[in-house]
């Protein structure tokens, strides 16, 4: 089976999206090849999701915000968080939005919720793509 490339997309690339990028290196490194970016900048990956993701193993302390143009051009799937975004410049087969609240000026505890809720998630993804969910059809 061919590595899915997939893109988890938000506006400022610095929290929801970033934990999707880890869980799905993480947990499906076999079948995924995970981006993320942001339609606008940002200046940092936020702390409180750094250190949840830390608490649950894996770690994303190096990442820091992209933009659409900072990914791949072409994804075998686009998800998009919940914010509203459109990414007419990203090509994709598959095109999800998981509506996921943004836990940003919320407590650890919001992003523990919002961590927890990703990886499940993420591990559907990972079931369907390997359930051949996600396969073209000529």
């Amino acid at each position: 089976m061919d590595k899915k490339t997939i893109a988890f997309v938000c506006v400022h690339n610095s929290c929801r999206s970033q934990i999707a990028e880890g869980w799905a290196g993480h947990l499906g490194g076999d079948v995924i090849v995970p981006y993320s970016a942001g339609t606008e900048k940002y200046h940092e990956v936020k702390p409180f999701a750094v250190k949840v993701m830390k608490e649950a193993g894996v770690d994303i302390s190096s990442h820091h915000p992209k933009l659409l143009d900072d990914i791949p051009f072409k994804v075998d799937i686009l998800i998009s968080m919940g914010c509203g975004v459109s990414c007419p410049f990203v090509l994709c087969d598959y095109e999800e939005d998981w509506g996921i609240e943004d836990p940003s000026g919320g407590s650890l505890d919001d992003f523990r919720r919002t961590r927890d809720i990703l990886r499940t998630k993420v591990e559907k993804l990972i079931a369907d793509i390997k359930a051949g969910k996600y396969e073209k059809h000529s």
